[in-house]
C-alpha cells in the first residue's frame, strides 16, 4: 500500500506541474509546448523580414547619405570603414617609444646645431637659395652698352660671379693671399661645403618632423580630457588634428 501511495503522489505531483505551466491544460504535453514556441518565434521572424521588405521597397534609391561615404559592402555586410591616421611609420615609432620632453629636447639641440651651422655657413652660396640681385642705375644708353661690371666693382673678372669674399684690386696688390690657391684644393674645399650645405637641409628636416611629432603628442595628451571637442580639421602628415575645445570657466 505504501509504494502506490507513493507512485499515487508522483504522478499527480507531474500533472499539478504540467497544469501550472501550460496553462492548466492537463492534455498539453512538452512537445506540444515547444512546437508553439517554435510557431510563435518563426511567424514573429516573418513579421519582422515582412517589415524589412517593405522598408527596402519604400526606399528612395536616389536618396543620399552621408554614411555612404565610409560604407562598404562586404560579402553581403556592410562594414564601416575605419579613418585613417595620417602618421608615418617613424612618427608613430618614436610617438610611441618618446616622451614629449625627450622629443622637445631633441628639438632644441636641432635647433641650435642649425644655428651654429647658419652662423659658419652664411647661406650665401646655398643650393636653391634664390639668387641675390645687384641692380646698377646708369644714366644713357652708351653707359649701358659700355658698362663693365669688374671695372665698376673695382676688381678682377675672375671674382665677379662670387658672392662672398670677393677683395678689390687695391686689396689684392697690398696684401698677400691667404688660404688655399691651387685647383685641387679649391674643389676640395667645395665639396666640403656642399656636405655641409646638405647636413644643414637634413637638421632643418629632422627639426620640422620633431616638431609635428611633438605637436601630435601634445593633442593626444589634451584629447584624453573630458570636455567636449569638436574636430575641426583631420591630422595629416605635416600637421596634427586641430580641436576646438567648449570653454569651461574654471575656478
Amino acid at each position: 500500500m505504501k509504494a502506490a501511495e507513493k507512485k499515487q503522489v508522483r504522478v499527480t505531483a507531474y500533472v499539478e506541474e504540467d497544469q501550472n505551466i501550460l496553462g492548466g491544460r492537463p492534455w498539453t504535453s512538452w512537445r506540444a509546448r515547444c512546437v508553439a514556441l517554435r510557431c510563435s518565434d518563426y511567424h514573429r521572424k516573418q513579421d519582422v523580414l515582412r517589415a524589412l521588405r517593405k522598408k527596402a521597397l519604400d526606399k528612395n534609391p536616389d536618396e543620399f547619405y552621408f554614411k555612404m561615404t565610409r560604407v562598404k559592402l562586404e560579402d553581403g555586410v556592410h562594414v564601416i570603414k575605419q579613418p585613417k591616421e595620417e602618421v608615418t611609420p617613424e612618427q608613430m615609432k618614436v610617438m610611441k617609444t618618446q616622451d614629449l620632453k625627450y622629443v622637445e629636447m631633441k628639438r632644441v639641440a636641432e635647433a641650435k646645431k642649425i644655428e651654429r651651422l647658419k652662423s659658419e655657413l652664411h647661406l650665401l652660396d646655398a643650393e636653391g637659395k634664390q639668387p641675390n640681385k645687384h641692380t646698377f642705375f646708369l644714366d644713357t644708353k652708351k653707359e649701358v652698352k659700355e658698362f663693365d661690371v669688374a671695372s665698376h666693382l673695382n676688381t678682377v673678372p675672375e671674382l665677379v660671379d662670387r658672392v662672398y669674399n670677393r677683395p678689390s684690386i687695391d686689396t689684392l696688390q697690398k696684401a698677400a693671399v691667404k688660404g688655399a690657391t691651387n685647383s685641387a684644393h679649391l674643389k676640395k674645399l667645395a665639396q666640403k661645403r656642399s656636405g655641409q650645405y646638405d647636413l644643414l637641409k637634413q637638421r632643418i628636416e629632422r627639426e620640422k618632423q620633431l616638431f609635428v611629432i611633438a605637436q601630435k603628442i601634445q593633442t593626444r595628451k589634451d584629447l584624453l580630457d573630458k570636455t567636449h571637442k569638436v574636430k575641426v580639421k583631420k591630422e595629416t602628415v605635416n600637421g596634427p588634428a586641430v580641436y576646438k575645445f567648449r570653454f569651461q570657466r574654471k575656478r
